[in-house]
């Protein structure tokens, strides 16, 4: 059985990578669907600090249709395989049970579902048989699909939240997961509001607190691209990357145990920022 201690950063906030296999992803679809291009960018983000890399084949953008559940593997599985034979760690974002087993033959370390486990059935019992660590995230939805609109919190959403992540560990733990296995991810951006994640993040000590590690995912959000659109300024999803690399620094900070990113450099200096600030003149290097 794997643990999430045996993919945990010492000293600090571990550094994922987003890899999108996928044709329309909201900030980089189309651009790493061959396998070799996506071998070699994962490698590139791989050397500029990630310690981690994620690999999705289904977009969960705005609009987003569900990807054939046959195409998704066949996306997913060589790249996984490649990475695995070459020492890197890696994590398959997916909402099927069938993805989610097939990229753990392949030798994936993570399973990390958006769903949080409710999109597929079967995908309890396929996390606890796998033994891998796996990541909850909240999104709530009458459809799983993309992330679009905003879904009703009952007024609150770091309550929804916290109470939502609750049960979701609850039904990992009762198909046989650990608790030593399971990450939790608040959701930024998926069907809420601006104020709803601006929210969660002031919420984000009381997520950390809690008897689980935290996965925060604000890369290239909306709400991030915002910062530069309220100042009249151009804005787009790769112009975020600062203001990501900002949540980075205060998530790693606050002691957030991993980071999502796209543009891992500049995310892996806020890390290491973050580590030097916590530990003062102790600080020897990451």
């Amino acid at each position: 059985m794997v643990t999430v201690s045996d993919l945990t950063a010492p000293g600090r906030t571990m550094v994922m990578g987003i890899l999108n296999v996928t044709e329309d992803s909201f900030s980089d679809g189309g651009k790493w669907l061959d396998r070799d291009d996506a071998i070699a960018h994962a490698k590139e983000l791989v050397a500029q600090g990630a310690d981690m890399i994620d690999v999705g084949a289904e977009s969960t953008r705005p609009g987003a249709t569900r990807v054939d559940p046959a195409l998704e593997v066949e996306r997913v599985r060589p790249v996984i395989e490649a990475l695995h034979a070459e020492g890197i760690r890696t994590s398959v974002d997916t909402m099927r049970a069938a993805t989610a087993r097939a990229a753990a033959e392949a030798g994936v370390d993570m399973i990390n579902d958006v769903s949080g486990g409710l999109a597929d059935p079967d995908m309890y019992a396929v996390m606890a048989e796998t033994g891998l660590p796996v990541c909850l995230m909240h999104w709530r939805t009458v459809e799983f699909g993309d992330a679009a609109g905003s879904a009703d919190h009952g007024g609150d959403v770091v309550a929804d939240v916290r109470d939502t992540l609750k049960r979701l560990t609850d039904n990992a733990v009762a198909a046989g997961v650990e608790h030593s296995q399971i990450v939790l991810d608040p959701g930024l951006g998926f069907a809420k509001t601006a104020a709803d994640n601006w929210a969660l993040l002031h919420a984000l000590p009381e997520f950390i607190s809690g008897n689980l590690p935290v996965l925060v995912g604000a890369s290239r959000k909306r709400f991030l691209t915002e910062i530069r659109a309220n100042r009249g300024l151009e804005a787009n999803p790769s112009l975020a990357d600062p203001a990501t690399a900002a949540v980075t620094a205060v998530s790693a900070h606050l002691g957030a145990w991993g980071v999502r990113v796209h543009e891992v450099d500049v995310s892996r200096d806020a890390v290491d920022v973050a580590a030097a600030w916590r530990r003062g003149a102790d600080y020897g290097g990451a």
